[in-house]
């Protein structure tokens, strides 16, 4: 039952998004938040992100969006006075300002209680000496090794057990300060950044299990001591690699029997150790050709693989954890997704789920690509389907991502050190004569994953133009795009060839019991095999497009948009659907919306659901420019494209139509041109006079954009930042060193609202997206923001623009020159709908509907300083 004594909750986010700790803990923090306020909780929030949905001020009594430090934490305690305290969905962040507080005497001077994860199991599981006192007392086997505090300590360690070592910090995230060491030299360097960045000073020195299969257990228990595996992952990589850098497959595949109940117990049993009550992840070694094993580690938390095992099976894991820390057992909690089971009730799943993450290098191509023990991806897709290669080929195509591969007599070297491309490269040596018995060899992957990848590869190559094996391949999960290029074909002509043969997706649901209970859950994944599952609630649906993984350029901001669209088509009547493949995200929570598509945003994967939902209208300006690139096929398809049109969307990407358009309403821009041949880019950087301002075209987050001073460096930015050609122009225009201002507005058709003015305090120059911003301006004269007001009222008129539309300005003196303009939401909208009180994904939304922003009662807001 409820504790009673507990009525006023204080939750604690994660904070910014930072590599290791991304939008998972703002899906984690907002189930809670709803999840305690359902049971009548008072709830106090402190999170200093803006540009989460669990900072809106609707998810809490009381929002704090103040830095998450013990000073800031401690005077919100001694105002508010909270009963209790709930650390384990703020991530590593959550867990250190517990243990902080908890030491500086404030929980007990104030009478707070920790709930959920206690903070003898918080320190049990971090503190890596106590850690190991813990398994041992359990016998629970960990890999040998020594915890130390210098790097004396550690060269002894070293000496003792013998290279390669893994260096492990106390209390960091994502692996931060870690790595394997392979030399002394390795090792000095490591220890020593590790021991700066653990708060503790502390660090583990280990043997190196590298090449160990790594599994891992979703577990969960409350006060009772009752507890459930809630979902078993196996990590296609070997241990060496960062889970969150690793493809990891749920369920685990390769498990015998025997090896699958003996992880499970394990988990089971230090989770119950650990006394605590909420979810946990628990980490393993095996080995890759007997029944040995040792505990990696235990993360005491709602983690990354929290989401991941949340989505995968349907469980909220995060939603039963707030519920567990009231004091609530497992069997007194109904699972909201099947509305029949309690939460004693182990998820069964009838398909399997392949989690992808997405890393920068797109971005970064001279950064170290290669993986190891730290984390470096910034976010991840997850595909389903009924085999391991249908959502291993959807999880690859819903990256977005083509990568440059090496050489093919570099391929034994990569696939030996792997990068982010590893699994490309795998998929290439098996279609120029690799064997899935050389790939384990040489990657140290289990054969049983290559072997599948190997089956399905020669069912492609073998099946050149036979329709009786297309069946076949779209079972396997290739796309019409890769069956074209086998083939020799068109994608259009093998989508004919589909559509004569009346094949077609089938979609079922996630229901977290394999349809053993009947259940209505609007959560569904596309397939080519078994029976169609698929029911639509009754009225008129609208589909929303969301933004795909979490990348530079493309975060959490979207999905805070596309949260907002949904909710708001719900109040407004419709039938709010969600196309979406990322699993860290508030988005495709299956209570958000009314129907979620958990699939790949690529328009094959879109248009049969687009078929089947038959909306009034799909929404795109909310998922950043993976929506926005699907436009123009969904109206060819038929389908009307909501708001801004797909037309206006061109104006404002393509340089000339666009150049024409500013020039048609007398507003100023740096003087540039699309160039595609390397002698056009010479010429015009020289007509315009360096220094210049390079980029390429239709590329988000300024990927590759540059600040050229020389011929020279132009030809060196061409040759290794950007392939130019005609299709694919280089935008270079006058590099004017002023301030920089953006606005987003709102637009109806007819009238346009600016909440207001940010003003950049680095140069022009720097993107936005690395920019300090302030609201309100402070250093822009009364002339220029009147100019940027006019501006922007012209450009969002002329482009007839319905929802919300973002510009950024350069302004030199008092001239004011427009940079750019992006006709969807922009990672400022959380920002600026928090500092002026102005709910502008909501409003965008109502405008695409058809209504008047004069109907909002709208005012000018002034709001207080943000930065």
């Amino acid at each position: 039952m409820k504790d009673p004594s507990i009525q006023k909750v204080l939750v604690i986010g994660s904070g910014p998004i930072v590599i290791g700790q991304a939008a998972e803990f703002d899906y984690a923090g907002a189930q809670a938040c709803q999840s305690l306020r359902e049971e009548g909780i008072e709830v106090v929030l402190l999170n200093s992100n803006p540009a989460t949905i669990m900072t809106d001020k609707e998810m809490a009594d009381k929002v704090y969006l103040e830095p998450i430090t013990p000073e800031i934490t401690a005077q919100i305690i001694k105002k508010e006075r909270p009963d209790g305290f709930i650390a384990g969905l703020g991530g590593q962040t959550g867990l250190n300002m517990a243990l902080t507080l908890s030491k500086s005497g404030i929980l007990d001077k104030y009478n707070v209680r920790l709930l959920g994860t206690n903070l003898e199991a918080i320190e049990k599981a971090e503190d890596r000496e106590l850690f190991k006192e813990l398994m041992e007392s359990i016998g629970e086997p960990i890999c040998p090794g020594e915890t130390v505090n210098s790097v004396n300590e550690a060269l002894d360690v070293a000496n003792e057990l013998g290279y390669p070592l893994v260096v492990r910090p106390a209390f960091t995230l994502g692996g931060t300060g870690g790595g394997l060491a392979e030399t002394q030299d390795e090792l000095l360097q490591i220890v020593t950044k590790g021991l700066e960045l653990s708060p503790i000073g502390q660090v583990l020195i280990e043997k190196s299990v590298a090449g160990y299969r790594e599994i891992e257990f979703e577990v969960i228990r409350d006060k009772k001591d009752n507890a459930i595996a809630v979902c078993s992952m196996e990590n296609i990589d070997p241990v060496g690699i960062h889970t969150g850098d690793s493809i990891v497959v749920a369920p685990a595949l390769t498990l015998t029997q025997e090896e699958y109940l003996t992880l499970k117990n394990s988990a089971l049993k230090i989770i119950r150790s650990l006394k605590i009550e909420g979810g946990c992840n628990v980490q393993f070694a095996l080995h890759p050709d007997k029944n040995e094993y040792y505990i990696i580690e235990v993360n005491p938390r709602v983690s990354r693989s929290s989401a991941l095992a949340s989505k995968a099976t349907g469980y909220p894991i995060a939603r039963v954890t707030a519920k567990l820390a009231l004091g609530y057992t497992l069997s007194e909690i109904t699972n909201p997704l099947t509305q029949k089971t309690t939460a004693a009730f182990e998820p069964n799943l009838d398909y399997v789920v392949v989690k992808i993450p997405r890393w920068p290098f797109d971005k970064f191509k001279s950064g170290d690509r290669r993986l190891g023990t730290q984390m470096k991806a910034t976010g991840e897709v997850m595909g389903i389907g009924r085999s391991f290669m249908e959502a291993l080929k959807k999880a690859m195509r819903g990256l977005e991502y083509e990568p440059d591969l090496p050489s093919i007599d570099e391929w034994d070297k990569y696939l030996k050190t792997p990068d982010d491309r590893r699994i490309f490269i795998i998929e290439e040596a098996l279609k120029n004569g690799y064997t899935a018995e050389e790939l384990a060899e040489i990657t140290k992957i289990n054969i049983t994953f290559l072997e599948e990848i190997e089956a399905a590869i020669k069912v492609l190559s073998s099946s050149k133009n036979d329709k009786v094996h297309l069946r076949d391949l779209k079972e396997l999960g290739f796309s019409d795009k890769e069956i074209a290029l086998a083939w020799g074909l068109t994608e259009e002509e093998i989508f004919q060839l589909r559509k004569e043969l009346g094949l077609k997706p089938v979609y079922k649901r996630v229901d977290t019991c394999a349809a053993q209970i009947e259940t209505n859950t609007p959560y569904f994944y596309a397939t080519y095999s078994g029976t169609d599952e698929l029911f639509l609630k009754k009225g008129q649906s609208v589909v929303v497009i969301g933004s795909g993984p979490i990348r530079i350029g493309q975060g959490l901001e979207f999905d805070y948009a596309t949260v907002h669209a949904i909710k708001t088509l719900k109040k407004s009547g419709y039938r709010a659907v969600i196309i979406n493949n990322n699993p860290e995200t508030v988005s495709t929570d299956f209570d958000i919306s009314d129907g979620l598509y958990f699939e790949p945003l690529t328009f094959e994967d879109v248009y049969p659901i687009l078929e089947r939902e038959n909306p009034l209208g799909v929404i795109v300006q909310f998922g950043g420019q993976t929506s926005i690139k699907l436009a123009e096929d969904i109206q060819k398809a038929g389908f009307k494209i909501l708001g801004t049109t797909v037309d206006s969307i061109d104006v404002a990407e393509d340089r000339e139509r666009f150049e024409a358009l500013l020039e048609s309403l007398q507003i100023q821009r740096p003087k540039g041109a699309a160039v595609r041949t390397k002698n056009e880019a010479l010429n015009t950087a020289n007509s315009i006079g360096y220094p210049v301002l390079v980029r390429p075209s239709y590329v988000l987050g300024g990927r590759a954009m540059e600040i050229v001073y020389s011929d020279e460096e132009l030809e060196t930015y061409l040759q290794e930042a950007v392939k130019i050609s005609t299709k694919h122009p280089i935008l270079i225009d006058r590099y004017i060193q002023g301030k920089e201002a953006e606005v987003d507005a709102i637009c109806d058709g007819k009238k346009v609202f600016i909440p207001g003015i940010m003003e950049h305090i680095e140069r022009a120059g720097v993107h936005s997206g690395d920019s300090i911003a302030v609201y309100p301006p402070i250093s822009l004269s009364k002339k220029a923001k009147q100019t940027i007001v006019e501006y922007t009222e012209k450009i969002a008129l002329a482009l007839k623009t319905v929802g919300i539309i973002n510009i950024q300005f350069v302004v030199d003196h008092d001239d004011v020159y427009i940079i750019e303009v992006n006709p969807r939401a922009s990672r400022t909208v959380p920002f600026m709908s928090k500092v002026t009180n102005v709910p502008m994904a909501e409003l965008a939304t109502w405008a695409m509907l058809g209504k008047e922003l004069q109907e909002s009662g709208l005012k000018d807001t002034s709001g207080d300083i943000a930065v």
